[in-house]
């Protein structure tokens, strides 16, 4: 097997030097940082550690490599595989791990198939400088059985979600709304508490609630008990979003939380559960798609 990666940046280095110490040969890599002065040196240094060969250019990528990552900004993802398609040698495996959105995700693979290339979306779900290539992948699309099979001698740690390009992107960007959502909650709070020197009290109470249960059993308990109550809890953050203004505390997340939860009273769930509390965060959101 002859693996290549465009773009040659942290994550890529981490693979390739993972890959390479589990017996990997062959790995050629391209990055247009190569060619500029200030990051020269850093791309090289990258390549040298890994021992991985530098080319001119990604086209010589794929003439020389059956299977390819691609490691580009989310941004720039689409535009690669355009550049790139009139390229791909035939059943060539295109694995793409951008964050790129779902639906940039189907077109790349659009234009990978269009040339006879098969369609890997990766989503890599942990930290790559602890895991390297090992790091869990959610995988899907028609690429996804030949990579596992490619990957296997290699203990690459793959999950196969389908064949449906975008779904495992899908995973780790709606992962993203709490593990990004809920660290910037974190720094409201704890700004909060730090500022009125209740600290300790804070993060001890919360600590009693949430630590007696699995993160599904709250989640649950909490979704399916705002839908009852959520004009007043709405309420009850216009309180606390006073409070942090009231010492210039930046209270975003606050302000955010409060005009979900007006959102979700207009729907008026409480009268379509007559009153009662559902027992399966399920309900509400089925229940959020019909309200009115």
């Amino acid at each position: 097997m002859h693996l290549g990666f465009i773009g040659f940046g942290e994550a890529a280095f981490e693979l390739a030097s993972g890959l390479k110490q589990h017996g990997l040969k062959k790995i050629t890599a391209y990055d247009p940082l190569w060619k500029m002065k200030t990051y020269r040196g850093l791309v090289l240094s990258r390549a040298e550690k890994a021992k991985v060969e530098l080319v001119e250019s990604p086209e010589k990528v794929l003439q020389i490599a059956d299977s390819v990552i691609v490691a580009v900004p989310a941004d720039k993802a689409l535009d690669v595989s355009n550049q790139l398609k009139s390229h791909l040698q035939n059943g060539c495996v295109y694995i793409d791990v951008s964050a790129s959105s779902p639906d940039v995700k189907r077109k790349i693979a659009a234009n990978v198939n269009e040339h006879g290339g098969k369609f890997v979306d990766a989503a890599m779900m942990g930290p790559l400088p602890v895991y390297k290539h090992k790091v869990p992948i959610l995988a899907s699309g028609d690429g996804t059985d030949t990579f596992m099979e490619l990957m296997t001698a290699f203990e690459m740690n793959i999950t196969k979600v389908s064949e449906v390009p975008g779904e495992a992107t899908a995973v780790k960007l709606i992962r993203s709304i709490h593990m990004k959502g809920i660290a910037a909650l974190y720094f409201e709070l704890l700004e909060a508490a730090h500022e009125f020197n209740v600290d300790k009290l804070v993060i001890d109470s919360i600590s009693e609630t949430m630590n007696g249960h699995t993160f599904e059993e709250t989640m649950n308990r909490l979704v399916t008990g705002t839908s009852i109550h959520a004009l007043r809890r709405s309420i009850e953050l216009g309180g606390t979003i006073e409070m942090l203004e009231s010492v210039n505390i930046d209270s975003v997340m606050s302000q955010a939380a409060k005009t979900k939860l007006e959102n979700l009273a207009k729907k008026n769930l409480r009268d379509s559960f007559n009153g009662a509390k559902p027992d399966h965060w399920l309900q509400v959101i089925e229940a959020c798609k019909t309200a009115h």
